[in-house]
């Protein structure tokens, strides 16, 4: 059984369509951001704060080793948006399993994230600026990592889940 990995910018719907996937296709979700949120007994937030991005993004980077050195299969992962910058952290996600770029546009995610309190990266004077900054930013780690891109400004969440079970059940057929 192979895993699914979704990645893309925050707001994309990783952890929405992440769960209606886990449940179409009969995995586990998994949620990069929460798992390191237990791990270290605080948010991501204070994890920015005290440590800094830089200490968060090695966090992220263990995970994914463990992961893999633990052989877990059978789930739907999503990550942290940032996480797929670094070029091992593309490489160890790759080896983890099918990943999936939800590619969405700056104002999609505005809309989406639009007074969310949570997200250290755009509290700032201009988060529209900053968002199409950090995609374009981004947007290349993101395709070189994933084997499949799609397009989520214009499709619900559940539909996009449904779209990259169908891709993925068709992937195994072809490989039988």
């Amino acid at each position: 059984m192979e895993n699914i990995i979704l990645m893309g910018y925050m707001g994309s719907g990783k952890s929405t369509v992440g769960k209606n996937l886990a449940r179409i296709a009969g995995y586990a979700f998994m949620d990069t951001d929460e798992m390191i949120e237990r791990q270290q007994g605080r948010t991501i937030n204070d994890i920015f704060e005290q440590e800094g991005e830089e200490a968060f993004r090695d966090m992220e980077t263990a995970l994914l080793a463990r992961l893999i050195r633990e052989g877990r299969k059978g789930l739907v992962l999503a990550t942290g948006g940032g996480m797929p910058v670094r070029e091992e952290n593309r490489r160890l996600l790759g080896q983890l399993g099918y990943v999936v770029y939800l590619q969405a546009a700056p104002e999609t995610i505005y809309n989406r994230l639009k007074g969310d309190t949570k997200r250290p990266l755009l509290r700032c004077a201009d988060p529209l600026a900053r968002i199409r900054q950090m995609l374009e930013q981004r947007d290349a780690a993101y395709r070189a990592g994933a084997q499949y891109t799609i397009a989520v400004d214009r499709l619900r969440q559940a539909e996009t889940a449904q779209r990259i079970a169908d891709m993925v059940k068709n992937r195994r057929e072809e490989c039988k």
